[in-house]
């Protein structure tokens, strides 16, 4: 299986705009982003304008970056975009925000995206009761997540949730429990997207 090795830190530089790829780090003064603005490289503040192309595959790659996922899942997530009768860019961002890792992140169960795919790997959440350890599950209206009842799958949420004090998209509840337990009440919609996406780019360059 693929994985992206590359700093995380370098990643926000890359894209122009900071992805809290590192959680609660990423609000604190040690961010590299905040440090160094400029695109990674020797290179990187030299640069001249964007072509047309370059500009199309940016807004691709930080959607994806964002989300954590790779090129053939997000192709994939394309493809059935583009068979819904719904808007294609609508469609292909609520299904990553339905995603279980961005589910568990935005519940403020895990720091950062990365740490809510290891937890799903190894066994410490459960939706509707069950163990799910897919990290792409893609969550339904009344899905119920929650933390696996052993004392290590508390400790690291509760963990995350006092570490980080984000706010809670609107598709979404949570309640504190004991234990803490999140649901999806509502699909998501552009409007719960976290970061500015211009859709429309991402499609011109998948529909190539």
């Amino acid at each position: 299986m693929g994985r992206n090795v590359e700093p995380v830190c370098r990643r926000c530089r890359r894209e122009g705009l900071k992805l809290f790829l590192k959680g609660a780090r990423c609000d604190t003064p040690k961010c590299a982003f905040e440090r160094r603005e400029a695109p990674p490289g020797m290179h990187g503040i030299r640069r001249g304008k964007l072509t047309d192309y370059a500009l199309h595959l940016r807004e691709k790659q930080k959607v994806k970056v964002h989300y954590g996922v790779l090129e053939r899942q997000f192709r994939r997530y394309f493809q059935m975009a583009s068979r819904s009768k719904k808007n294609t860019g609508d469609v292909l961002m609520s299904l990553l925000e339905r995603r279980l890792d961005n589910v568990v992140y935005r519940l403020g169960f895990a720091a950062s995206r990365r740490q809510a795919r290891q937890m799903i790997r190894h066994g410490h959440i459960t939706v509707n009761g069950r163990k799910v350890d897919i990290p792409s599950y893609l969550t339904q209206v009344g899905d119920r997540i929650r933390p696996k009842d052993r004392a290590k799958s508390l400790e690291r949420v509760q963990a995350a949730l006092q570490e980080t004090n984000r706010p809670m998209p609107d598709f979404l509840v949570r309640s504190e429990g004991p234990p803490p337990e999140g649901q999806v009440v509502r699909l998501p919609e552009m409007t719960d997207v976290s970061i500015p996406v211009q859709t429309q780019l991402i499609i011109e360059f998948c529909s190539r």
